[in-house]
């Protein structure tokens, strides 16, 4: 089974460019995760008859969404479908909401169960350049995904990924002296993180290449960052312990041009 993720910045710019059904016939995913898809179903032409679709729009038209398609002939029709944190989550954090919205109804965040496992995707929300949303991403976003995953795995294992926008560690950023104390790379971001690995999680690619330098998924589009390769690793697939054999390889692919992100993958036996 072939599971990818990808941060599209835009469904339809990935359409209209012919990047993203380009990527979908050479790669044949059996399970791709999608962020960032900015647009509702009905917004959408797309022409995928091999695939069943969920989508989780935001309530604001053109920002934010999730989507899992997955492969009627192998993944199969998934066995359930949740959007969003559940009430038990929204009602313990109500720093989900700030001035500038509620992040539960902006479609961040989709799960499809299958039989082996539950399949989930984030699209985590910015702390901004001024870090306006920091306490936001501290206090509620992240221990409120956490909890969630948590309570998906009391009924089967979980197979999560998408944009957390956070470089882990120094590794996963090309200059992490220079951006220290900078959204996506905060203290408080990265113990985020650290909390998701202490709870049991595994971060799939570091399971393949602990030490591997140069494994970016974000590039900005100043100065030729990604031709320079001067990226950021904020897009990830992460399981629960118990996977950890099954899986046989996790993967990046700079080489998918299309969006200012590029895919990452994984490989589990069936």
């Amino acid at each position: 089974m072939k599971l990818y993720s990808w941060n599209v910045n835009g469904i339809r710019a990935g359409l209209n460019k012919g990047t993203l059904l380009k990527f979908i016939e050479e790669r044949q995913p059996d399970i791709l995760c999608i962020q960032e898809t900015k647009a509702n179903q009905d917004q959408v032409e797309i022409d995928l008859p091999d695939y069943f679709e969920v989508w989780n729009s935001a309530e604001r038209k053109g920002h934010f969404g999730t989507a899992i398609f997955s492969k009627k002939t192998t993944a199969g029709e998934p066995l359930s479908v949740k959007f969003n944190f559940p009430p038990e989550i929204t009602q313990k954090y109500p720093g989900l909401k700030d001035a500038f919205g509620d992040t539960n109804a902006e479609g961040r965040v989709t799960v499809a169960e299958f039989p082996d496992y539950f399949v989930a995707t984030s699209y985590t929300p910015n702390s901004k350049g001024d870090l306006e949303r920091l306490s936001l991403r501290k206090d509620a976003w992240d221990p409120a995904f956490l909890d969630y995953m948590l309570l998906l795995q009391k009924e089967k294992p979980v197979l999560f990924s998408g944009d957390l926008n956070v470089a882990h560690q120094e590794i996963d950023l090309a200059r992490p002296k220079d951006n220290r104390t900078k959204h996506g790379f905060t203290d408080e971001e990265r113990a985020g993180f650290d909390e998701i690995i202490a709870a049991g999680f595994v971060d799939t690619l570091r399971h393949f290449y602990p030490q591997k330098t140069e494994l970016y998924t974000w590039w900005t589009h100043w100065q030729k960052a990604r031709e320079r390769n001067v990226g950021w690793r904020i897009d990830y697939w992460l399981a629960s312990s118990s996977l950890t054999p099954r899986i046989k390889s996790a993967k990046i692919h700079p080489e998918v041009m299309g969006s200012d992100h590029c895919p990452t993958s994984i490989e589990i036996k069936d």
